[in-house]
C-alpha cells in the first residue's frame, strides 16, 4: 500500500518538471523571436548609409531679388519612418524694396477702404421718372338730319376713335328727333361720349352745322374741359398718327385739307394763310382750274 502511493507521487513531480520545462523554453523561444539579428541590422545600417545624400541647388535669380534654396535628403533616424525629410533655408535679398512694396500696397487698401466707407455712408438718391400725361382731345361732331347714312358714317368715325390713345372726350350734336337711336348706338362704342341735341330746325346745311359747333363750344366753356378741340366730320377719313400730333398744340393748329367731291368730280384743297406764326386768312383751291 506504501510503495504504491509513494510511485504515484514520483510520477507527479515528473510531470511537473516536464511541464515546467517545456514552459520555460516555450517563453524563451517566443522573446527570442522578437530580438533583431546581426544580419539584419547591419543590413539596415548600410542601406541607411548608401541612401543618405545632399542636394543642393540655386534658383535663378530674379530682378528685385536673389534667394538661394538649399533642400538636404536625410535618413530616418529609426525603422518605424522611413520617409525623407526636407529641410528649406531660404534667405532673402533686397529686403528695403519689398517692405516699401509692401508699404504701398498697404496704402492703397486703406484709400480703397475709405472709399468704399464713403460711399456706403452716403445715402442714395431715388430716382425721379416724369412722367407726361395726354393732353384731353375733344373731338366735337356735327351731324345732319338730311343725310340718309348718317349712322354708317357715325360707326365709321367710332371705330376709329376707339382705336385713338386716351384720354379722349367725343361730342356728337343732332336734331332732338334722331337722338334716340344714336344714343343706342354710341353707347355700343366703348368712347366716352357727350351727346347734344338741338331742337331747332333749319333749311340751310351750312348754318345747322355753325350752329351746333357754337352749342359745342358753349358745352366746353360751361363745364370748363381743358383740351385739345377738333371738329371731325363725319365725311373725314384720319391716319392714327394725327391724333397724337395735333396733341402738342398749345394754343391754335390749322393745316391744309384735301376735299374729293364724288358727283361733282373735283378736288378742293383749303387751308390756313399763315404769316409767320398767325393765321392771317383762309384759302380754297380747285385742283381742276389750277
Amino acid at each position: 500500500m506504501g510503495s504504491s502511493f509513494d510511485r504515484s507521487k514520483k510520477r507527479i513531480q515528473l510531470w511537473k518538471k516536464a511541464l515546467l520545462q517545456f514552459s520555460l523554453c516555450f517563453v524563451m523561444g517566443f522573446f527570442s523571436g522578437f530580438a533583431p539579428t546581426t544580419t539584419t541590422s547591419s543590413f539596415f545600417s548600410s542601406s541607411s548609409t548608401s541612401t543618405s545624400s545632399s542636394i543642393s541647388f540655386q534658383s535663378p535669380q530674379p530682378i528685385l531679388s536673389n534667394t538661394t534654396i538649399t533642400t538636404n535628403l536625410l535618413s530616418p533616424p529609426s525603422l518605424t519612418s522611413t520617409q525623407p525629410s526636407l529641410d528649406l533655408q531660404i534667405e532673402t535679398e533686397d529686403s528695403e524694396d519689398s517692405e516699401d512694396m509692401t508699404e504701398d500696397f498697404q496704402d492703397f487698401q486703406d484709400s480703397q477702404d475709405s472709399q468704399d466707407s464713403q460711399d456706403s455712408q452716403q445715402p442714395e438718391e431715388p430716382q425721379e421718372y416724369s412722367i407726361i400725361p395726354n393732353k384731353l382731345l375733344i373731338i366735337v361732331t356735327t351731324t345732319s338730319s338730311r343725310d340718309p347714312i348718317r349712322e354708317v358714317k357715325l360707326r365709321r368715325l367710332s371705330h376709329t376713335l376707339s382705336l385713338v390713345d386716351p384720354p379722349l372726350l367725343w361730342i356728337v350734336v343732332e336734331d332732338h328727333l334722331q337722338a334716340p337711336k344714336t344714343s343706342e348706338n354710341l353707347r355700343k362704342t366703348g368712347v366716352m361720349y357727350r351727346h347734344l341735341t338741338v331742337k331747332e330746325n333749319f333749311t340751310d346745311s351750312s348754318s345747322e352745322a355753325d350752329f351746333q359747333r357754337n352749342l359745342a363750344l358753349n358745352h366746353i366753356e360751361h363745364h370748363r374741359l381743358n383740351g385739345i378741340v377738333h371738329f371731325a366730320s363725319l365725311s373725314n377719313v384720319y391716319d392714327l398718327q394725327f391724333f397724337q400730333e395735333i396733341r402738342d398744340i398749345e394754343v391754335f393748329g390749322t393745316w391744309p385739307v384735301a376735299m374729293l367731291g364724288a358727283n361733282r368730280k373735283r378736288v378742293l384743297v383749303e387751308g390756313p394763310i399763315c404769316n409767320s406764326l398767325q393765321v392771317v386768312g383762309w384759302r380754297k383751291k380747285d385742283l381742276q382750274q389750277g
